[in-house]
C-alpha cells in the first residue's frame, strides 16, 4: 500500500487530493496536512476586502469532503522534509504525536507562499502600515479600514488611496488590480467616488502586463495590447497609474520606491493595499545524518526545484519552451513533487529589469488559481500512474498550458464588469507561434463588460461546488 503526503490544501494541493482519493483513496494512503481546517476560495477575497462578501461565503470546512474521499486530514504544519527516510515532520494543532512523523512513498509540496512582508520595511497589517487581501483576517482587516475611510469621505474629506505591489519581485497583480477597481465601483456606489484620489503602483513593465508579458489580442484584423484595455479601463474610472516602480519602504505618510530609471520618489497615501513578494514557506530539508540538504530539494526563495532547466538567461529562456517544467517533479528526489505556487519557476515571463541602482524590478511568475488547480492534477495523475502502473504518462508545461482570468470590475449583476482573459499558452512558445507574443491569437482572447461579472460570479458557485467534490465534480474543470 502506497502512502501518499500532500502538504497544503489550497487549489493545487486540494485538487491534488481529490483525484488521489477518488483513485486511490480505498486502496492507499492519501494525507493532507494543511494549517487550517477550512478550504478558502481566494478570488472572491477581493468582494471581501470592499465588504460586498462576507468571508464565510469563500470558505468551507475540508474534513467532511476528506472523510467522503477516504483522505487522512491533519491540520497543522510541516517543519521538515527528510527525503532520503522519506518522511515529514509535522507540528499537529491537536498535538498528537502519532501525526509528528509522516512517512511517505509520494509527496506532493503544495503549501503555497510565504507572504514575504517583512521583505518590504513597514509593508503588512500586521507589522506594517499596508493592508492585504491575500489571508482571510487580512481581506476582513482591509474591509474594516476601507469602510472606515468611506465614513471620512463621507464627511466631506479628501482622501487618497494606493493599491499594486508592494515590492519589485511581488506577483499576483491581477488580484490587485481587481482591488482597486472594485474600491472604484463601491465608492462610486456609495456616492463618495469624487473625494477619492485613486493611484495603481506597480512592478509591472506597462499596465496589464500581470507578469505574463501581458496579452495581446486580435480585433478587426489588428492586434491589441492588454495596456490599451486596462489604459482605457483605468481613463474611464478615473485611475492614475504608475507602473517600472519597486517600493522599498512605507512609512505611515509616504511609500518610498525607485523607478527603471533609479529615480528615487515617495507618494503619500491614506490608505493602501500593497501586495508582497511570494516566498517559499520555511521547510528545513535534512538528509539521514541531519545535514542541511535544502539546496537539492529548494530553489534559494524556498520554493521546490522540479524538472525545469533553472539559470538561462531571459532571452533564451523565454525562446525555449522545454526550460518549463513538465511533470513538477524534483530530479533529486523524484517521489518528490511540487504544485502550485510551491514550485520553483525556472524565471519571469516578463521581461526583467534591473535599475542603475541595481534594484530588480521585475514582475514574478504568477502560479495561481487555475494554473495551480492544472498542476495538482498533472502531479496527481502521475502519481496514481506511478502506483497502478509504475510509470508516468502525464504532463503539461506552462508553454503548453491554457489559463482563464476573469478580473471582478465591480459585483454588481446589474451595474458591474470584468475583465475576461484567456491566454494561450500561458508562457509564450514562439516555436509553435512565431509571432510576436509567442501565442495562439485566435485562441488568446480578451473582452471587458457586465457579461464578465455574471461569469465571476457564476466560477465563484460553481468552483466551490467542485471543490467540495459535488456530483460530477471531474467534469468541471480546473
Amino acid at each position: 500500500m502506497a502512502r501518499i503526503v500532500i502538504l497544503g490544501a489550497g487549489f493545487a494541493g486540494h485538487t491534488a487530493a481529490l483525484y488521489l482519493g477518488d483513485k486511490l483513496g480505498r486502496d492507499h494512503e492519501v494525507v493532507v496536512v494543511n494549517r487550517l481546517e477550512l478550504f478558502s476560495y481566494v478570488p472572491s477575497w477581493v468582494w471581501v476586502g470592499v465588504g460586498r462578501m462576507a468571508l464565510s461565503k469563500t470558505q468551507f470546512p475540508l474534513r467532511p469532503v476528506y472523510r467522503k474521499f477516504g483522505i487522512r486530514f491533519i491540520v497543522g504544519r510541516a517543519t521538515e522534509i527528510h527525503p532520503d527516510e522519506r518522511y515529514v515532520v509535522v507540528e499537529p494543532a491537536d498535538g498528537n504525536p502519532a501525526d509528528a512523523r509522516l512517512e511517505y512513498d509520494y509527496l506532493i509540496v503544495a503549501t503555497g507562499p510565504k507572504l514575504d512582508f517583512a521583505g518590504t520595511p513597514g509593508l503588512g497589517p500586521d507589522s506594517g502600515f499596508t493592508e492585504s487581501i491575500c489571508t482571510g483576517p487580512h481581506a476582513e482587516h482591509a474591509r474594516d479600514r476601507y469602510l472606515a475611510e468611506v465614513e471620512r469621505l463621507r464627511r466631506g474629506e479628501k482622501r487618497r488611496f494606493v493599491v499594486g505591489t508592494g515590492h519589485p519581485g511581488a506577483t499576483c497583480q491581477g488580484a490587485a488590480f481587481e482591488y482597486i477597481t472594485n474600491l472604484h465601483k463601491d465608492l462610486v456606489r456609495r456616492g463618495v467616488r469624487d473625494n477619492a484620489d485613486l493611484l495603481w503602483l506597480s512592478n509591472e513593465r506597462s499596465v496589464g502586463d500581470f507578469g505574463v508579458r501581458g496579452v495581446h489580442v486580435r480585433r478587426r484584423g489588428k492586434v491589441v495590447s492588454s495596456a490599451e484595455f486596462i489604459e482605457a479601463a483605468f481613463r474611464d474610472y478615473g485611475i492614475r497609474h504608475q507602473v517600472q516602480t519597486g517600493v522599498k519602504e512605507v512609512t505611515p505618510e509616504v511609500i518610498r520606491w525607485e523607478d527603471y530609471e533609479g529615480r528615487e520618489g515617495e507618494t503619500g497615501y491614506d490608505f493602501a493595499m500593497l501586495i508582497p513578494r511570494f516566498l517559499g514557506q520555511p521547510l528545513k530539508v535534512l538528509d539521514r545524518d541531519g545535514n542541511d540538504v535544502s539546496a537539492d530539494l529548494l530553489a534559494p526563495n524556498g520554493l521546490v526545484k522540479v524538472d525545469a532547466t533553472y539559470g538561462l538567461p531571459y532571452e533564451e529562456l523565454i525562446r525555449n519552451p522545454d526550460a518549463w517544467p513538465e511533470r513538477y517533479q524534483n530530479p533529486r528526489y523524484p517521489e518528490i513533487f511540487a504544485a502550485g505556487i510551491a514550485f520553483a519557476p525556472p524565471g519571469p515571463v516578463s521581461q526583467p529589469h534591473v535599475n542603475p541602482n541595481g534594484m530588480n524590478i521585475t514582475s514574478a511568475p504568477p502560479r495561481t488559481g487555475m494554473v495551480s488547480g492544472i498542476i495538482g492534477r498533472v502531479v496527481a495523475l502521475n502519481i496514481i500512474d506511478i502506483v497502478k502502473h509504475g510509470r508516468m504518462t502525464h504532463g503539461e508545461r506552462m508553454t503548453e498550458m491554457y489559463a482563464a482570468c476573469i478580473a471582478s470590475m465591480g459585483d454588481s449583476l446589474w451595474d458591474g464588469s470584468a475583465a475576461t482573459i484567456m491566454i494561450y499558452p500561458v508562457v509564450p512558445d514562439f516555436r509553435r507561434y512565431p509571432n510576436e507574443e509567442g501565442r495562439d491569437l485566435f485562441v488568446t482572447h480578451l473582452e471587458m463588460g457586465l457579461a464578465g461579472a455574471w461569469m465571476k460570479r457564476m466560477l465563484h458557485t460553481t468552483f466551490i461546488y467542485k471543490l467540495k467534490g459535488g456530483f460530477g465534480w471531474r467534469f468541471i474543470p480546473e
